[in-house]
């Protein structure tokens, strides 16, 4: 991989405050871990504008540093020069898919697809909005896109 052009990857949820940002922490610190720092650039968004400018969920915050890993980020809405910007665009259910492929600009190159793809244990899985339920949703959540992290750098070659 050639460090002068990172692999840009941004994660998307709906509101950009629990899944998304969890995926976007797991993946940063697994690239961090691994010290391939330089061949990436990580973000994450929301296909909706609900929590813009918020931080993530306490309970995603607190998933995550119960598992060592440190979440630094401020809630976003895609726009469409994400489409330029990322080479991959990954979600986590259908509902966000679909709204990404109703925004994606004519054109755009950046792969677009569900995040789920990568886990290798349940191939091409949803990773549910766990908003609306109790801790056990993050903590699933967690185990997802830490299995996807590691699909995803496996794909790429890492």
């Amino acid at each position: 991989m050639d460090v002068s052009s990172p692999t840009k990857v941004l994660f998307v949820c709906l509101g950009n405050i629990c899944r998304s940002p969890m995926a976007e922490a797991v993946f940063t610190h697994m690239v961090n871990e691994r010290q391939l720092a330089d061949f990436f650039h990580i973000d994450s968004a929301g296909t909706a504008g609900y929590h813009v400018g918020n931080r993530p969920d306490s309970r995603s915050v607190a998933t995550c540093k119960a598992h060592g890993v440190p979440v630094n980020h401020l809630a976003r809405q895609v726009c469409p020069g994400d489409y330029e910007e990322f080479d991959f665009i990954l979600c986590m259910d259908k509902s966000n898919l679909e709204d990404l492929m109703d925004m994606r600009p004519k054109g755009s190159k950046a792969v677009v697809s569900l995040f789920g793809a990568y886990d290798e244990l349940k191939p091409n899985s949803i990773i549910e909005d766990p908003y609306y339920g109790g801790n056990k949703g993050f903590e699933v959540n967690f185990e997802q896109v830490t299995r996807c992290s590691e699909g995803l750098l496996k794909s790429l070659g890492f």
